[in-house]
């Protein structure tokens, strides 16, 4: 029988492992060539694996939940068989397989792991994925500080979380306690059996009050009248980047407001013919997106992220954009090449990846790459926000509700009241990198494009 190896996909450039969230068939199953097998999950984006061929499942080497390595063979499939054959004994025999397999993927992780480390061979018993040896290589965390990091993961691996958490208290802990660095880390989730005596009591004062997303006193309420209710994974990969933003970099916030009134005058004619002419809806995102990319030319710096004491101007302008999801979350596509796409281009851009984003058929790399995001909170009804940085960009704007009000309008024959469509605008910039000068310059420039917008433009 010739047995294929299915393999975890490569699903972006950034992207090194994934999480298996449901498998569509069990071994014994017969399954068909481009047939979804299993649903995947990355810190990005939710996808599902197709199989690379017909034939029945012979085994599966990971379970539901399980970190997967990119390239790492998650089942066989025998593409002689035909459904119902080799079915019984699959099933029962699966539990030493994936135990013997799940080693496999480690050279894959250990040649990752020779670029951010200087340590190239691990030779404890966890397997660490490509993504946290990464991490640790960015936080200059050796392997033997990595062996003591306490994991949460399958089999008690290290997951993106878990390093995290450790690297944010680990620069807590070092302040407060030099001289015992590990112990005074370790403490925390492992007081019983890591205290050896008096330096972990004195310690745990130090360490308790410094997680700043730890709030236990609203964890877990314990009376009234409640309903509690579990993350799904997307809410907390969303919690965890919006803590990580707000802790990385200092936000500064400024504000302006923009007479819109020539753009929504101008949608309101163009918009069927529009319609008929290029079979796309125009919105007035693609009208925004095209204003912001022109002060992005002129402003470079809004268009770059920080690496240590580096600043890296990004030479393409990607721009993200927040869309909303039927369960509530928010992802955020990328529009690439903002800055080569017409009006007709950026509409395509914007309608696809919106249809997509709400039909949960984003592909990974549909939201990698982004250098600039721009968040519509006027969708929902808000005239502002404060928006937070999506990392390791060092801006993100906020477009209001457009809603009429009185405004006084300078004329040859003097002041006068008019009714105008009015809509303000918010930038969050990191002011490590963009001063307010220059953050409410390129504000400033944004809501002036949008009201030299010529409303008489062709379609």
């Amino acid at each position: 029988m010739a047995i294929i190896d299915l393999v975890m996909p490569k699903m972006g450039e950034s992207i090194m492992e994934a999480t298996v969230l449901k498998w569509h068939k069990q071994p014994g199953d017969h399954v068909k060539m481009d047939e979804t097998l299993l649903d995947i999950a990355t810190d990005k984006v939710d996808s599902e694996v197709p199989s690379t061929t017909a034939g029945v499942i012979v085994e599966l080497l990971y379970k539901v939940n399980d970190v997967v390595p990119v390239g790492a063979v998650i089942a066989r499939i025998d593409a002689g068989g035909v459904a119902g054959s080799a079915a019984p004994a699959a099933p029962v025999q699966q539990a030493q397989p994936v135990a013997q397999a799940a080693p496999q993927p480690q050279p894959v992780a250990q040649q990752y792991q020779a670029a951010p480390t200087t340590a190239t061979e691990n030779s404890g018993p966890r397997f660490y994925s490509p993504l946290v040896l990464n991490i640790a290589g960015k936080e200059g965390i050796s392997m033997a500080e990595l062996e003591n990091v306490p994991g949460t993961g399958n089999e008690g691996r290290v997951t993106k979380k878990d390093i995290l958490n450790y690297v944010a208290n680990r620069g807590n802990g070092a302040i407060a306690a030099q001289p015992q660095p590990a112990p005074q880390y370790q403490a925390p989730p492992q007081a019983a059996p890591a205290a050896p005596a008096a330096p972990a009591v004195a310690a745990t004062p130090a360490v308790a009050p410094q997680p700043v997303t730890q709030q236990p006193s609203y964890s877990a309420p314990t009376g009234g009248n409640v309903e509690i209710i579990e993350m799904d994974r997307m809410r907390k990969l969303i919690a965890d980047h919006m803590v990580r933003s707000k802790a990385t970099s200092p936000h500064v916030t400024s504000f302006t407001e923009a007479d819109v009134t020539n753009i929504v005058k101008w949608r309101d004619k163009a918009k069927v013919g529009f319609e008929k002419k290029y079979g796309e809806k125009i919105t007035y995102t693609p009208i925004f997106f095209e204003a912001i990319v022109n002060c992005i030319r002129r402003f470079p710096l809004i268009n770059c992220s920080l690496d240590g004491d580096r600043i890296i101007i990004k030479k393409d302008i990607n721009i993200g954009m927040a869309t909303a999801l039927p369960s509530g979350n928010l992802i955020v596509p990328v529009i690439k090449n903002a800055d080569t796409k017409n009006l007709i281009g950026l509409s395509k851009d914007v309608n696809a990846l919106a249809n997509a984003a709400r039909n949960s058929k984003l592909k990974a790399d549909d939201t990698q790459g982004g250098t600039f995001t721009v968040t519509n909170v006027g969708t929902f009804g808000s005239l502002m926000g404060t928006p937070i940085i999506n990392q390791p960009q060092v801006a993100i704007l906020a477009l209001g509700v457009i809603k009429k009000r009185p405004m006084v309008l300078e004329t040859a024959d003097g002041d006068v009241i008019a009714i105008r469509h009015m809509m303000y605008l918010s930038l969050s910039y990191d002011h490590r990198i963009v001063d307010g000068s220059l953050g409410a310059s390129f504000l400033t420039a944004v809501a002036n494009e949008l009201e030299a917008f010529d409303p008489n433009r062709a379609i």
